[in-house]
């Protein structure tokens, strides 16, 4: 934080703490978990996307492909399409520890 202060510069952390200590000392910084939640798609109930199913879920008839950023989206009667890229539907979503999990109905297979 002093040599940010010193060179005028901003400063770039994924530490809370230290982001605080920056803001009290007035100095310019950029949390980087702020700026990747900033950066994450927004997805509606109703949107369509294209995705490659990568595998089975967890229950019958699951297929489970994952979002460029890396978020899983778990498609209904999708089992079967597993390694073809197809579009999807989305329904819902769920926020975990982990992160979000997009729920979504498959529309059609689009290339293998």
């Amino acid at each position: 934080v002093r040599l940010a202060r010193n060179l005028s510069a901003k400063l770039y952390t994924n530490d809370y703490n230290l982001g605080q200590v920056a803001e009290l000392q007035k100095v310019n910084y950029v949390n980087l978990h702020d700026l990747a939640k900033s950066l994450r798609v927004i997805l509606l109930p109703g949107e369509m996307l294209t995705l490659r199913i990568v595998r089975e879920g967890k229950d019958k008839g699951q297929g489970v492909g994952y979002l460029p950023d890396g978020t899983m989206v778990v498609v209904n009667n999708a089992q079967n399409s597993v390694g073809q890229q197809v579009e999807v539907q989305v329904q819902s979503q769920l926020q975990t520890g982990a992160g979000v999990i997009v729920f979504a109905d498959l529309k059609g297979a689009i290339a293998a």
